[in-house]
């Protein structure tokens, strides 16, 4: 009789749980019991871990063996258990010195020749093994460089199952051939567990983003570049609206070039849901801008904010997590699908419920809608170009809901560029460097201001905190509050306007906001002109 045990991680969304991996040998007849609450693709492991362990040279244990995966409580999906259980199997044959494996966290899947082959949330995973007190973790020798992002651990990334046992049994370890997988190469002695924040069998990877599109580049739409802004600078979500070939997209791929860098805290959680997504870019283990998101507007409700068959998947909005969601022909969108986003707007996370259990992911993003005037797009011409009928207008309008639209702060029309402004020479519009320059300033000040809060922004206090602790200058709001009163703004829609005005008073350096403040805000939240410079520079 033989027992061994190892940890693995098992995900729920983007949070980890260890699961400890237990083998258990009898004399018996052969069989291969798998149990733990596994799902379809974990249950096929028993397969691809009797290959591996055989291909790879070693010998299978004709005994009853059971392996448990603890807590049974957790669902567990995927491949990523392989490695363990075939080193918890290989321990309990006494093939591997039990005791070796009982702090190691094992994360990968095994190929029927025995190679370890990368998996989904290699990042997360290794999160949850440091948070629980592991210090060394194997990995896939791809996804080391991932797994090394989390401090205090150490990471072997190997790439055979016959690597890893020489490393654990203390053994020359063979170097895999990586253009002829399972064929052995030369020997590396060199290769051991490493001590605790230490890499080992891989080289660090770095990779650099290119400078992107520039604001520059648009033609004229100060108002809309303002808004572009102050959405930068405060996190408000922003609603074009204009015909085609106006600038609308063009905007919109240039805004995050204006968000500031990730710290690393914020970098750590969109990696989290990208390895969760399996989308990290190549050769880059960790995210540190922005990243931008633009769903074609076919997607579904599922494809948008998360969920699908099996094993619930971020959606759109978790993948734009802590920076831009871009909804181009937003009214072309389903109503079902905009509709769900207005829990993540309000809360930050997308809540997935499944028979099995409740599934969140972040997504605290910046939303921009883009929309036409009308379904030909020429209406807003006020020429005989437009052939929409009346009531197809208001239907198209129509389709974005005002519940939907009342969680937008800024709302732009994108008026059609003339032949004018195309041909004039030297007029560019400020750099995306400038303007970002200033969004980096307003940001600190925010953030000064809530310093001690769990506020980062000016779009994330509550309004009862903007009523009572940060107040406008005396009088700023009076011309705000009649609009309240005439039905032009909602209640929410106040306190977002005053949402809207600290971030532009940040801006222009005002310590609260002022009545030009305001009435730009408002003008914002509106789309009616309120006869204040629309330019930030011009305000300063």
């Amino acid at each position: 009789m033989g027992f061994a045990r190892t940890c693995s991680v098992a995900l729920v969304g983007v949070e980890g749980v260890v699961v400890e991996v237990q083998a258990d040998l009898e004399p018996g007849v052969a069989a291969f019991t798998l149990v733990g609450l596994p799902d379809k693709s974990l249950t096929e492991s028993r397969d691809r871990v009797r290959a591996a362990v055989v291909n790879s040279g070693g010998e299978w244990p004709q005994k009853k063996l059971t392996v448990g995966l603890s807590p049974a409580s957790v669902p567990k999906a995927g491949s990523g258990f392989d490695l363990a259980v075939a080193c918890a199997v290989l321990g309990a044959a006494e093939r591997i010195d039990p005791r070796v494996l009982v702090d190691v966290v094992m994360i990968g899947e095994l190929g029927l020749d025995g190679r370890v082959r990368p998996v989904r949330g290699v990042l997360p995973a290794v999160l949850a093994a440091a948070d629980a007190g592991f210090e060394q973790v194997v990995v896939p020798e791809s996804a080391a460089a991932e797994a090394a992002l989390v401090p205090g651990v150490s990471v072997l990334g190997v790439r055979s199952l016959r690597q890893l046992i020489a490393v654990l049994t203390d053994a020359p370890v063979p170097d895999e051939d990586p253009e002829e997988p399972g064929r052995p190469g030369p020997l590396l002695a060199g290769l051991r567990m490493p001590g605790a924040g230490a890499v080992t069998g891989v080289h660090s990877l770095h990779a650099t983003y290119g400078q992107g599109h520039d604001l520059a580049d648009v033609v004229g739409q100060i108002s809309a570049r303002t808004a572009v802004e102050v959405a930068a600078a405060g996190g408000h979500h922003l609603f074009l609206e204009g015909p085609p070939g106006a600038g609308k997209t063009m905007l919109a791929e240039r805004l995050p070039a204006v968000l500031p860098r990730l710290t690393r805290e914020e970098s750590l959680e969109v990696t989290a849901v990208h390895s969760v997504a399996g989308l990290l870019p190549p050769g880059k283990p960790l995210i540190d801008v922005a990243p931008y998101c633009a769903p074609h507007h076919s997607a579904t409700m599922q494809a948008l904010v998360g969920g699908g068959p099996g094993i619930a998947r971020p959606g759109a909005v978790s993948l734009a997590h802590r920076g831009v969601l871009f909804l181009d022909e937003s009214p072309e969108f389903s109503g079902r699908a905009l509709d769900a986003l207005r829990q993540p707007l309000e809360s930050g996370h997308v809540v997935i419920a499944r028979s099995a259990g409740v599934v969140r992911f972040p997504a605290r993003f910046l939303m921009i809608l883009a929309a036409n005037p009308c379904p030909c797009g020429r209406f807003s011409l006020r020429d005989t170009l437009c052939e929409c009928p009346p009531s197809a207008v208001r239907r198209y309008q129509a389709k974005l809901s005002g519940p939907l639209l009342d969680r937008v702060d800024l709302r732009v029309e994108v008026e059609a560029v003339g032949r004018a402004e195309l041909a004039r020479r030297g007029a560019a519009g400020e750099s995306t460097a400038t303007v970002a320059e200033r969004v980096r300033a307003a940001r600190e000040r925010a953030a000064a201001r809530y310093a001690g809060s769990p506020w980062r922004t000016n779009s994330e206090v509550p309004g009862r905190e903007l009523r009572s602790r940060f107040h406008a200058v005396a009088g700023a709001m009076d011309e705000a509050e009649r609009n309240l009163e005439r039905g032009v703004l909602t209640a929410r829609g106040l306190d977002r306007v005053l949402r809207v005005a600290w971030t532009v008073a940040d801006l222009v350096g005002h310590d609260r906001p002022d009545a030009t403040d305001v009435a730009l805000a408002v003008q914002l939240r509106t789309g009616v002109p309120r006869g204040v410079p629309m330019a930030i520079g011009a305000l300063a």
